[in-house]
């Protein structure tokens, strides 16, 4: 089965996340959710990061808002793909954490989906994991199928309106 970590930096962050886990489950993936800090707790995020792969994880989301480190301190002690969330906080409307998030050195990339962007996160996952997962790949088709038909039953919403 296949196996991500959301990683939060605090728990003020949860319900911006909690559709992310929903997304992870919908495909079937295992997920597990902790809170870690990178400025708090950095050795708490440096051993889970460590041990990541050993511990069966093979993709791994980070969020966290304002000085928004996580995802960048996660990919530094691994090589597993790392995803990042930005969060919205009370300061520059989440661009700082955007920022934060974005801006890695080379070599230490940090896959970062839009501000509170936690259900792309998911998605981002599953797309990543559907590569050793070929069901993801078919739960990924038919979500895309999906998606659309609601747009031509929207479309058709709207012209029996006119």
């Amino acid at each position: 089965m296949p196996k991500a970590a959301l990683i939060m930096g605090s728990k003020s962050d949860w319900p911006s996340l909690k559709g992310c886990v929903e997304v992870l489950r919908t495909f079937d993936i295992e997920v597990e959710v902790h809170v870690a800090s990178a400025h708090r707790t950095p050795e708490k995020v440096a051993a889970f990061a460590d041990h990541a792969r050993e511990n069966g994880f093979e993709v791994l989301i980070a969020a966290a808002g304002k000085a928004a480190h996580l995802a960048g301190v996660i990919a530094g002690h691994t090589t597993l793909p790392v995803i990042g969330i930005p969060i919205k906080s009370s300061f520059m409307d989440g661009l700082d954490s955007l920022l934060s998030t974005v801006q890695m050195p080379a070599g230490i990339p940090v896959a970062t989906v839009a501000v509170g962007g936690g259900d792309n996160a998911a998605y981002l996952a599953a797309q990543i994991l559907s590569v050793k997962y070929p069901e993801l790949q078919e739960k990924l088709d038919a979500h895309r199928v999906k998606m659309a038909q609601a747009i031509e039953a929207d479309d058709a919403k709207i012209a029996e309106e006119l």
